[in-house]
């Protein structure tokens, strides 16, 4: 710590204001955000290891050159044990994504955009930051080959499988891993192989837009193991909709930097996801079962169902490893957990109470799959007629449309046609009318109605759309009224989308009952 702070003083001139420990990641390393009086920070470094340090600091400085998303490595002390960096912020896209994850994967739009962003840029990183990199410098290893394949799988063997007690002929599992070794390397890769991109090594800014960090493990290799490594982490419980979204986004941003064979592709990456999924068993395996570690044994379990899942989806194409891991994910230990009805805290509905009052010759009612799933999401949208009504992207296909056209337009007036609904004077032109507010009273009732019942059943999925002629001025302030109505009224999430002014807002979900 007193050679971080000499280099502090080195560096700025001066002794630190305020020194704050930060919170580390699973490394040896330790964090500090050094502050001066006015506020400015730097994040400083403490690692045990040189050559992890070393590796860090080239590739952040050729990263650097090649002007992509990394902290700037500002100093570094003449032992390489300690380093200064800029301060990209406290955010993590992990802590951004955090109501997503405990809705049990269901993302919000911007949590959904904040995702796109990041695997958009995944490739600028692998393919622009590979070239002129001097992979000698990566740390422990150069590249990813069959010996460091064969360490990881061997790392699953011993930790996790051997650990849960299942019987296996290790020559015949040995072999497999032989075969999966080489259909890994096979053709190499000259991608820069970030090796652990997660959410925790994400930092976003101010606007969202997402920042690289904890790199240093990276080296040559092929890019879809980065794209499994994101897309598979446990905890995240994406949905197979939402991971196919984020692959075709990563492969057209990968298209801008070579060509891709998107058959091949997605085959390889398959293959990548049962790796990845094994490797991770193996380190929660030994984080977990030997080092007791809990967040680690509680991440076993979504990883299983992953497992599970890909099982299930064609299964692993080497037949003895097929059976060992068929076998191992119908262990007792591992059988999924029944879900259990619930109340959220945050007062939305999840349970599969029945809100209507049937009569005693009918018996009991039988329930919807979309029955309890919750928190309701609304959608509400403006548009023009001309363009057509816009779709139900949710797959529900229910919802409201609303002609506005039946109301005094502004648009028929010199003053208002450059100004949209969201306009003070177009405002005050239709309320002073008086005509849009009736219309809207009766969109009111049938809404409220709507929703309170929506909540009462823990459904997911709303659409409300208001056309008119030129989707502009009426329609415009029809659904930014609705949307701001429901969501004061009900505390729900509202995605608005003003389609023919490209204009997208959301306005989050606040705690609420219907009981209150």
């Amino acid at each position: 710590m007193d050679a971080l702070l000499r280099l502090y003083k080195e560096y700025c001139g001066h002794q630190p204001a305020q020194c704050e420990p930060i919170k580390g990641s699973g490394s040896n390393r330790q964090y500090y955000r050094l502050s001066d009086a006015e506020g400015h920070s730097l994040i400083g470094v403490v690692g045990t290891s040189r050559d992890e340090n070393h590796a860090f600091i080239y590739l952040a400085r050729h990263f650097t050159t090649r002007q992509l998303p990394v902290p700037e490595v500002l100093s570094v002390s003449d032992d390489g044990l300690c380093y200064l960096q800029t301060d990209l912020g406290s955010t993590t896209l992990f802590d951004a994504l955090k109501k997503g994850r405990e809705a049990g994967g269901r993302y919000t739009q911007s949590e959904r955009e904040l995702l796109r962003r990041t695997i958009a840029q995944l490739p600028n990183v692998q393919i622009r930051g590979a070239r002129g990199l001097d992979f000698s410098q990566c740390y422990p290893q150069a590249e990813m080959d069959r010996t460091s394949v064969i360490f990881d799988l061997n790392y699953f063997k011993y930790c996790f499988l051997k650990a849960t007690g299942l019987d296996f002929h290790e020559l015949k599992l040995e072999a497999s891993f032989q075969l999966m070794a080489k259909d890994l390397t096979e053709g190499g890769g000259d991608a820069f192989l970030y090796r652990d991109f997660q959410a925790r090594n994400v930092m976003l800014d101010e606007d969202g837009q997402p920042w690289f960090i904890d790199f240093q493990g990276g080296r040559r290799g092929p890019v879809q193991y980065d794209v499994a490594s994101f897309l598979w982490q446990a905890s995240a419980q994406y949905s197979p909709e939402l991971r196919n979204e984020l692959i075709d986004v990563y492969i057209q941003s990968l298209k801008q930097y070579t060509e891709v064979n998107e058959v091949r592709f997605r085959e390889k990456l398959r293959l990548f996801v049962l790796f990845r999924l094994l490797q991770v068993l193996g380190a929660y395996g030994f984080r977990g079962y030997f080092e007791r570690k809990r967040h680690f044994l509680e991440s076993i379990p979504p990883a299983m169902q992953n497992l599970r899942d890909l099982l299930a989806e064609g299964g692993c194409p080497y037949p003895y490893l097929n059976q060992v891991l068929t076998e191992l994910v119908q262990l007792p230990q591992f059988a999924p957990q029944p879900q259990t009805p619930v109340t959220r805290a945050d007062g939305f509905k999840t349970t599969d109470n029945n809100p209507y009052k049937p009569h005693p010759a009918d018996g009991p009612a039988t329930f919807s799959k979309y029955d309890g799933k919750g928190p309701l999401r609304v959608r509400v949208f403006s548009f023009s007629y001309r363009k057509g009504i816009p779709s139900d992207e949710s797959g529900n296909g229910g919802g409201y449309v609303f002609d506005c056209r039946s109301t005094h337009n502004p648009g028929r007036y010199e003053p208002y046609k450059q100004l949209t609904g969201l306009d003070e004077p177009v405002i005050r032109f239709l309320e002073d009318d008086g005509e849009i507010l009736t219309f809207l009273e009766s969109v009111y009732r049938l809404a409220d109605a709507h929703v309170e019942r929506y909540l009462q059943r823990g459904f997911t999925d709303l659409m409300f759309a208001f056309g008119c002629t030129g989707g502009q001025h009426r329609s415009v302030y029809s659904a930014q009224h609705l949307a701001e109505h429901l969501n004061e009224k009900y505390g729900i999430e509202v995605d608005i989308l003003h389609r023919e002014q490209d204009i997208r807002q959301t306005l989050p979900a606040r705690p609420f009952s219907l009981e209150a």
